[in-house]
């Protein structure tokens, strides 16, 4: 059996643990709340795709000009309830012989030589997360939501950070309270954790208020910071 099978059983064990510890799941992850949220995330999500069409569609021609390769970038990550799924980003980094070099889940640094020019405008504006709006409509992500980490990460993470399944009783967002605190890029340990407080915040205090508060505050959270 492959490394990655059994690291995806692990996290679904994890999951499954930490809601048999909780004995009920909250906020969003309640029965009625998360059905309303789905539906609020479908409606959002189509909107959106309807409106930025024309210039995703730009984003993706120009990243097949600049240099060789597809347009997305799929990579695994872990959903709601541990489950793994594949993420849709715009590739913002060279490829070799088909595939991003970022496949091996390598954290991107400053002056990263495998990001493009045209890459690292993206990443900076997260416009690079645009696509995963095709996973809201899968049902696989939320508008609003704790970030997806890699499979791999989020095994390291479980094993050094109590609660950390926690997050995994909602579906990972394109955006979340953490993001629009600053708290994004890094992936050192005391980094995860400030994350997670805010992830289990979200989780117990969700309304659909919260998730229009994020989902506004992202947008001049994104003008301001300067990510990598």
């Amino acid at each position: 059996m492959s490394d990655r099978p059994m690291t995806s059983a692990r996290l679904k064990a994890i999951a499954i643990g930490h809601y048999g510890r909780d004995n009920q799941v909250v906020g969003p992850a309640r029965a009625a709340a998360s059905l309303f949220k789905r539906y609020f995330d479908l409606l959002g999500a189509l909107l959106l795709l309807l409106a930025l069409l024309p210039a995703l569609t730009v984003v993706g021609l120009a990243i097949r000009l600049e240099s060789p390769g597809p347009a997305l970038f799929r990579q695994k990550r872990t959903g709601l309830a541990g489950r793994p799924f594949m993420v849709f980003k715009f590739r913002s980094m060279v490829t070799v012989a088909g595939q991003e070099t970022a496949r091996a889940t390598a954290p991107a640094t400053v002056d990263d030589p495998r990001i493009t020019p045209l890459g690292r405008l993206l990443r900076r504006s997260s416009v690079d997360e645009l696509p995963q709006l095709l996973n809201v409509l899968r049902g696989e992500m939320s508008l609003v939501g704790p970030r997806p980490h890699a499979v791999d990460h989020d095994e390291k993470y479980a094993a050094e950070i109590e609660d950390y399944g926690l997050r995994f009783q909602v579906r990972p967002g394109i955006t979340g309270l953490a993001q629009i605190n600053g708290l994004r890029g890094g992936g050192e340990v005391f980094e995860i954790r400030r994350r997670l407080v805010l992830d289990r915040q979200y989780i117990e205090d969700w309304s659909l208020l919260s998730d229009l508060r994020i989902l506004f505050l992202t947008v001049p959270h994104l003008i301001f910071f300067r990510a990598h």
